[in-house]
């Protein structure tokens, strides 16, 4: 695991549609959902014909922290959900995920900290578990 751009990540030398199966399930296992996917590689193949590797956006969400964090800041909704890269990098994986502290230090609330802590360790272990694969 290794800290990029303000994310946790892990490369990962497996199949890009066994990622995500993967990536779904471990986000599954600490509680958190997928709201929303956006298919870049797609996207910008059909706005603008360029050609991509394999790349989607996950927004997931744990819904208990999410709503604490926008009970101790209703701004923080602006972050929400987390961000979930996966891409194709050469032969392997790339994923990313936001990491909540960064998302924590853009508020004045004083319970921001601490529910990022919480959320980070779970994140933490979502890749922790995808890079033991």
């Amino acid at each position: 695991m290794r800290k990029i751009h303000g994310g946790l990540t892990a490369h990962l030398n497996a199949p890009f549609e066994e990622v995500i199966l993967s990536v779904r399930e471990a986000l599954k296992a600490e509680g958190f959902g997928v709201l929303t996917e956006i298919d870049v590689q797609a996207t910008l193949k059909e706005k603008i014909g360029a050609q991509v590797p394999s790349h989607l956006i996950l927004g997931a969400c744990n819904p208990h922290l999410a709503h604490a964090a926008m009970q101790a800041d209703p701004d923080i909704s602006l972050l929400l959900p987390c961000n979930v890269t996966v891409r194709q990098e050469g032969q392997g994986v790339v994923v990313s995920i936001v990491d909540p502290d960064m998302m924590a230090e853009m508020s004045f609330a004083p319970e921001l900290p601490e529910i990022a802590k919480a959320a980070k360790a779970k994140l933490e272990r979502v890749i922790t578990a995808l890079a033991a694969k």
